[in-house]
């Protein structure tokens, strides 16, 4: 069985969280949503994600993707959390897959593995991408590179999660 995580915080785009989470249910994938201290995180519009654990308990060998939801707020906060960078880290150097929208792609940056790396993200972030070094395809509405899947606004979550799942179908 697929083991999936979704990593958020407060603030959290709902669209970019419930599609995927949903998606990822439909596809028969066992499915977490780790927060940090899990703490019930609410979303720009009011949504709960509700944690299923904690951003301390998380460890890349459990899990086959990462999914990073954006909104500015809530990968804002957990890219300051070192459980969740390293956490980052060893899924990409297992080369699992980290799928990322909007501004998810900021976890990605601060984790330091965006050298190189053809990716998109929201718009606003583009600079940061650069300077950490991505490729940013500008206005590519899906970018696949390796293990790293990302996106640049909930628009774009049918695409999206066809991606993801179809990464999975062929690679596990």
């Amino acid at each position: 069985m697929t083991r999936a995580v979704i990593i958020t915080g407060p603030g959290f785009q709902d669209e970019e969280l419930v599609y995927p989470y949903y998606r990822m249910l439909e596809a028969g994938w066992k499915t977490e949503i780790a927060t940090k201290g899990g703490e019930v995180a609410i979303g720009k519009y009011g949504v709960p994600a509700r944690a299923t654990m904690a951003t301390t308990e998380l460890n890349a060998d459990d899990f086959d993707l990462v999914m990073l939801p954006g909104g500015f707020e809530a990968p804002d906060r957990v890219r300051l959390l070192p459980e969740v960078l390293e956490f980052i880290r060893h899924m990409n150097a297992q080369g699992k897959l980290i799928a990322a929208i909007c501004h998810g792609p900021w976890i990605l940056i601060s984790a330091g593995i965006t050298k190189g790396r053809k990716m998109t993200a929201y718009w606003s972030i583009e600079t940061d991408m650069i300077n950490s070094g991505a490729d940013y395809q500008h206005k590519a509405p899906l970018v696949v590179d390796g293990n790293i899947i990302t996106s640049p606004h909930y628009n774009n979550n049918g695409e999206f999660m066809a991606a993801v799942v179809d990464y999975i179908k062929k690679n596990k």
